[in-house]
């Protein structure tokens, strides 16, 4: 029989009794609580079920090395959102995850209730590392960073996504909210519990054993049922708190137990020790070294909405924050109570920012959620009514980028921008700890919140270099700390006349919890930015020199002069290996720049920068050849390249004193093929070394304008290429001005039109004030006075009917024998 016919007609009175005897048993020694994450009806009830079964221990499915952090997740000085992060290292790859709670978190609400009662609570589950898939095999260290509260699952299954289609839900969370988050406040507990183990059983029966097994549930269940278990042996009533897709599985491991029980367990031993911390050898890794660590941190709500990123729960984190508030307060309609503060809210944002919306708009959505949960079978109207009525009636006219103001700013509304806090407490992160030292060591204030200002005398003060450097390694790891708002840019060359560097700077607990994040790297500014550049590195393929090169720049200027000078081989491998020219002058660029300013970036290595300066120079220059066949829209980069090349083969170093690059440059000028932008640059360059003569340049130009149509169209271009080195051969000679104006003259008028946008360009290389100096060149090359050049041209209606007039009177004079 199809797997999904089955789902769908499933034995009920077998999960009914299921779930009578083992799940739901308030004279049992454990109660099984299946819940949704982040479901503000489930700890409705849950509060209910605490209070009627009154546990001796609460478990709940977390991560065990979560459990020393307990206390400081449940104190009074801890306001959600708030999340376990979660990291672990071993020489295949590294991993990240987080365990986010709101305050109508299940797990976090079963926590601060343990804590008012006095009875403990403890995380059962694995640490995620121990049923994470593995997907690369290849040895290299990856990185992820997920939730391990993930649902996928209990989403996504054939039941889920039929049951949708029956009740004419557009997706498994309109359907939650329909039946649990609304409909599940007008059951009793007992009922609310038997839905969710009915719903997420079925659920979980579409998937088959290895799936399961792939997944990491199996472990995960049967390493729960062995603390439960535990648990048992120590307590008389035990409340166990997991995602709903997980109780019938805990059930089985539970039989399963059993049945090893009555077959020589001893041969198996299964209770096994609770996972140590921070860097010990973990079971069952073949006795690899696993780093692992685990930190309470400050989370936001936009992070833990699940649909920006994350599948770990309910999405529209603010709105279920609103219905939990009204839940506490004991209101008897909170959804049609949050829906009014939400439009009432939505119209005042819309007004401030002047869109036309009236009072009887918020009334009639008000009205139209009322409509809509009527029609859909719902007591009240959730947050899909009001989407719907606020696209219906806020939205005017057809839905577009234009008109989508009402939808951006009510999703804004339903996610919220709340941002928790964490109570002090002993576990010291080391990023976090090297950060405040640093900041108090150079007076960076990080005590307050708001915007600071830091202006930096680079060139004057070494310590106000070593501030620079600082902020620059925070912004590498955690941008949002700081913005420059003058100063040199080093790594994009602007700016560099500056002598001075301005900061805005603000630190916050979000500034914090990415710093935690971060410790995945290492325990110091210093550490974790140089690994995380290090696996920059790894990903840049070897021939891309120049993003090394920059790259290598970068951690000077963070202070990671170590990391930079690991670099060097690296750079001088890349430059051997890269034939491609545009990426060689960047390399040279910023070698050079390196280079040159070496004292003030702290390169104490003076011998082999210079030698890797002189390789990226002559590797650069052997691909000269190359250009003639380079692609259009690589010619202004090239010219950059060309003109880099000229400057250095000028100065007077002694790595760039080689007749290579002229050599090369003649040898280009020789090719047919050469395209005629770059031949302007190259013949300008051969003529300013002095290796060609300047009547060379309007040579070639008059071969452009005198030849071909096609070579005729060219010379807008080539003009380009002369104008970008040698501005002067044009406003000093007057040959290239009389060839240039000879080609205007000749042009017919669709010619001329076509070519006015290149000519104009070519002339933008000029400053306005020699703009006029060619002005009045021209004036005095058709012998009037520069004034007249600057006279609005006459109206061409008017010109042509004066011409009329004039034939007319010719004709007339003519008749009469006047002329």
């Amino acid at each position: 029989m199809d797997r999904l016919t089955a789902v769908l007609d499933p034995d009920v009175d077998q999960l009914q009794s299921l779930f009578e005897s083992q799940v739901y048993n308030l004279s049992n020694h454990t109660v099984y609580y299946p819940i949704r994450h982040h479901s503000p009806a489930c700890s409705y009830h849950l509060l209910r079920l605490i209070g009627e079964y009154k546990p001796d221990i609460i478990l709940i499915e977390g991560p065990e090395s979560g459990n020393p952090l307990i206390s400081v997740l449940s104190d009074e000085a801890t306001l959600p959102p708030v999340s376990l992060y979660y990291t672990y290292e071993s020489e295949l790859e590294r991993e990240a995850c987080y365990y986010p709670m709101l305050r109508y978190s299940p797990e976090y609400v079963a926590l601060k209730e343990a804590n008012r009662l006095d009875i403990p609570a403890k995380f059962i589950d694995l640490d995620y590392r121990h049923f994470s898939s593995h997907a690369s095999k290849s040895g290299q260290t990856e990185q992820k960073e997920i939730s391990i509260q993930d649902e996928t699952l209990l989403a996504g299954s054939d039941f889920i996504n039929r049951l949708c289609q029956k009740t004419n839900c557009r997706s498994f969370d309109e359907l939650w909210e329909k039946v649990f988050e609304i409909g599940g406040l007008e059951k009793s507990t007992e009922e609310f519990v038997q839905d969710v183990f009915t719903y997420c059983t079925l659920s979980r029966m579409c998937y088959s054993t290895e799936r399961l097994q792939s997944s990491g549930d199996l472990a995960r269940e049967a390493h729960m049922q062995q603390r439960i278990q535990q648990a048992v042996q120590e307590y008389d009533r035990v409340l166990v708190i997991t995602g709903g897709f997980h109780t019938y599985g805990l059930l089985m491991s539970e039989k399963h137990e059993s049945d090893l029980e009555r077959t020589k367990m001893d041969k198996h031993p299964t209770d096994k020790p609770l996972v140590e911390q921070k860097g010990t050898i973990q079971q069952g890794v073949d006795s690899d070294t696993v780093h692992q660590q685990m930190y309470p941190m400050v989370y936001t709500f936009a992070e833990a909405d699940r649909l920006n990123g994350y599948a770990s729960g309910m999405p529209y984190v603010n709105y279920y924050d609103q219905i939990w508030n009204q839940l506490l307060r004991k209101k008897s309609t909170p959804y049609n109570l949050t829906a009014l503060d939400l439009l009432s809210r939505l119209m005042r944002q819309l007004r401030d920012g002047h869109e036309h919306v009236s009072t009887s708009d918020a009334i009639e959505a008000y009205s139209m959620i009322q409509g809509l949960a009527g029609l859909r079978g719902k007591r009240e109207g959730g947050v899909y009514e009001l989407m719907d009525a606020a696209l219906s009636s806020f939205v005017k006219g057809e839905l577009t980028l234009a008109t989508d103001k009402p939808l951006q700013e009510l999703q804004q509304l339903l996610t919220g921008d709340v941002i928790g806090s964490v109570a002090p407490n002993s576990f010291s992160i080391p990023i976090v700890e090297d950060f405040k030292a640093r900041c108090t060591e150079y007076k960076l204030q990080i005590r307050t919140t708001g915007q600071h200002k830091k202006v930096l005398d680079l060139y004057a003060k070494p310590e106000h270099r070593q501030i620079s450097q600082l902020i620059q390694c925070i912004t590498y790891l955690v941008p949002e700390f700081a913005k420059r708002q003058s100063g040199p840019d080093w790594i994009a060359e602007r700016d560099m006349n500056l002598v001075r560097e301005t900061w805005v700077y603000m630190y916050s607990s979000r500034i914090e919890a990415r710093l935690i994040e971060n410790s995945l790297y290492g325990g110091t500014l210093a550490g974790a930015a140089t690994r995380k550049m290090e696996e920059q590195m790894q990903e840049i393929p070897d021939h891309h020199s120049g993003e090394l090169a920059r790259l290598m720049l970068q951690a000077l200027l963070m202070g990671l002069q170590d990391t930079a000078m690991k670099l060097y081989e690296q750079v001088r491998s890349a430059l051997r290996t890269d034939g491609n020219f545009l990426s060689l002058c960047n390399s040279l660029q910023v070698l050079n720049r390196i280079h040159q300013h070496r004292r003030l970036l702290g390169v104490s290595d003076e011998q082999h920068l210079p030698d890797l300066v002189s390789e990226a120079y002559r590797n650069a220059v052997d691909k000269l050849l190359q250009l003639s066949r380079a692609n259009p829209d690589e010619h202004e980069a090239i010219i950059q390249g060309l003109k880099l090349l000229a400057m250095l083969a000028e100065s007077t170093e002694a790595y760039f004193q080689d007749e290579t690059f002229r050599i090369h440059l003649n040898e280009l000028l020789s090719d047919h093929q050469l395209p005629a932008q770059l031949e302007g640059v190259c013949v300008a360059i051969s003529s300013g070394l002095g290796d060609r003569p300047r009547d060379e340049i309007v040579d070639r130009a008059r071969g452009y304008i005198h030849g071909t149509p096609d070579q005729t169209r060219q010379t807008a271009l080539f003009l380009q290429g002369v104008f970008t080195v040698a501005r002067d051969a044009f406003l000093y000679e007057d040959q290239l001005l009389s060839e240039l104006n000879y080609l205007i003259e000749q042009l017919s008028y669709e010619d001329f039109i076509s070519m006015v946008p290149e000519l104009r360009l070519a002339f933008t290389y000029f400053t306005p004030m020699e703009t006029g100096l060619i002005a009045e060149r021209v004036a005095s090359l058709h012998q009037v006075e520069p004034e007249e050049m600057s006279r609005p041209a006459v109206d061409e209606q008017m010109l042509i009917q004066s011409k009329a007039w004039d034939e007319a009177l010719r004709k007339e004079f003519a008749a009469w024998k006047l002329i």
